[in-house]
């Protein structure tokens, strides 16, 4: 269970939103299990939805290591980015579990090495192996030139894409990460736009961003179509790991391209309004419960002295304390 749990939120991991909009604070964030991770200018703030109704809020300082002059060169910050993130939301999503469900999963270091490879073999099957195989056989059989091929690859890649993301939309667990990602995005928009951030405020905001993960996957996955045309090999599995190990610089134009779109009302919003169709799916209309708790999520990352976490930490450990002792009476 704790295998497949991890399995699937994975891929929530690049949820992602990169730097300022209208606001010169830049803030940004991603949905977890019952609430909303937000990054500040220099904390992150966490906020959960406990089962008695409370939400908890922890907060901690961005990664001093992202602050360092080779991890912000053109390209190279993409990838540093993504990175963070993954980490970052992967210690968010077990918190989030641990505290809105009241489980406590612990994982070896053999069970996460494991969830992560499994995780990488699916991604890679599915979203890098199974696209170019099925292209090779269409060109194949009409006869297609490498361009047709590589234009073909990229469609299969993003409808599989979509696929994807459309069948973990009917997952009921799933959608409510999805209507936490509403309420991201809708905070999100409202404080870019200076409202005074209450849920009725908040709920009259788009849910769609344009900083958002989906989208930059969808940029990903054009701008693999033109990285890739480069690449002239014939064997499959040197075409496949080709592929993955040009990922990071695909990952590192993608990101280049979806911030200057970002902060442009030109060229920016026009190229990237089709990949803002697919958040209409990764996203759902958010409760006023659940603005709370992005708003709660915001405010905590730039005011991080609001953590409250410190309180339920000390009741976890001291049922901890009372379970051992419990066990050594029996």
């Amino acid at each position: 269970m704790k295998f497949a749990k991890t399995f699937v939120n994975s891929f929530r991991l690049i949820n992602l939103a990169a730097e300022a909009g209208e606001r010169r604070i830049p803030v940004g964030g991603q949905a977890v299990i019952e609430g909303v991770l937000m990054k500040g200018p220099e904390h992150w703030g966490l906020a959960v939805r406990e089962p008695e109704g409370k939400i908890w809020l922890k907060s901690w300082l961005s990664s001093k290591w992202l602050e360092k002059p080779i991890w912000k060169l053109p390209i190279i910050r993409g990838c540093a980015t993504m990175v963070d993130m993954m980490r970052v939301g992967m210690s968010a999503l077990s918190i989030s579990a641990e505290v809105s469900l009241g489980e406590e999963d612990t994982f070896s270091p053999w069970e996460f090495a494991g969830s992560v490879l499994f995780a990488l073999l699916f991604v890679v099957g599915l979203f890098i192996a199974l696209p170019m195989f099925l292209s090779e056989f269409v060109s194949d059989h009409c006869g297609l030139s490498a361009v047709w091929r590589n234009c073909i690859e990229g469609i299969v890649r993003a409808f599989v894409f979509i696929g994807y993301v459309a069948v973990i939309s009917l997952w009921k667990d799933m959608r409510r990460v999805f209507e936490y990602h509403g309420a991201e995005h809708k905070t999100i928009n409202a404080y870019e736009h200076y409202a005074e951030l209450t849920p009725e405020n908040v709920a009259k905001y788009s849910r769609i961003h344009r900083r958002c993960g989906t989208s930059f996957l969808l940029i990903v996955v054009f701008v693999s179509i033109v990285v890739f045309s480069f690449i002239k090999v014939d064997t499959a599995l040197v075409k496949v790991l080709s592929r993955v190990v040009l990922l990071p610089l695909v990952i590192g134009i993608s990101y280049e391209f979806i911030r200057a779109a970002a902060k442009s009302d030109g060229w920016g919003r026009v190229c990237i309004a089709p990949a803002l169709t697919l958040q209409y799916v990764t996203t759902r209309v958010p409760s006023e419960d659940q603005l709370e708790v992005a708003i709660e999520a915001l405010d905590l990352a730039l005011h991080p002295e609001k953590d409250n976490s410190a309180e339920w930490e000390n009741k976890k450990k001291l049922n901890a304390e009372n379970s051992g002792t419990n066990k050594e009476k029996n």
